[in-house]
């Protein structure tokens, strides 16, 4: 049924003492205002992921919802309800991966802020142009973006983000060694380079 597939956000149904595991433990059972509940919440948290890693305000509310829409889905299948919040990054980011193979044509980053960049303090050392900062992000790859906004931004512990994105902790720490030092890179060539064309990121290996 359409009810099925396609859930509808609305206000939350549930009262304010619910807790996601509760709303989670409701919704695997096919309670659709439970789940509700559960998107109104995590909306804002997934959607701040989905515009670090794409810079587009238009394709990270795309990457959103389908990532609502394969949470509902696919709920059934989470086997332990505490691991909710881990779990449903790993689909968002497997959302905003998909969504840029989607659209190849780079569109440029909008209302891009400081505190928007997914990145620690000690990497840019003084203040940098917010636009050269803009570009030099969007000149690495999904998979560099990703890392460092599930780190930085959300602050998450490696530990977390091995497990957001279903890697070895190992492979979180190359990842961001390698991310920072793209990140570096991109820098120094924006500062080189007086008012670049936006480059199209790599594609997420």
């Amino acid at each position: 049924t359409e009810s099925a597939s396609r859930p509808v956000i609305r206000r939350p149904a549930t009262s304010p003492e619910a807790t996601d595991i509760d709303l989670v433990t409701r919704a695997q059972g096919g309670d659709e205002r439970a789940f509700e509940s559960l998107a109104e919440a995590h909306h804002p948290r997934l959607f701040r992921v989905a515009y670090g890693i794409l810079r587009d305000r238009h394709l990270a509310e795309d990457a959103t919802q389908q990532a609502l829409l394969d949470i509902w889905r696919h709920i059934p299948r989470l086997r332990d309800a505490a691991k909710f919040e881990a779990w449903s990054y790993r689909l968002l980011v497997n959302a905003c991966y998909d969504e840029a193979r989607r659209r190849p044509t780079w569109i440029p980053t909008e209302d891009l802020s400081p505190g928007d960049l997914p990145i620690s303090g000690d990497v840019t050392g003084p203040v940098i142009a917010r636009d050269q900062l803009g570009r030099a992000l969007n000149r690495l790859s999904l998979e560099h973006r990703a890392v460092l906004v599930l780190r930085y931004l959300m602050d998450l512990s490696p530990e977390q983000v091995a497990e957001a994105l279903d890697v070895p902790r190992k492979t979180v720490y190359s990842r961001l060694g390698r991310a920072m030092d793209a990140l570096r890179a991109a820098l120094e060539a924006e500062s080189r380079t007086p008012n670049p064309m936006p480059v199209r990121p790599e594609a997420a290996r």
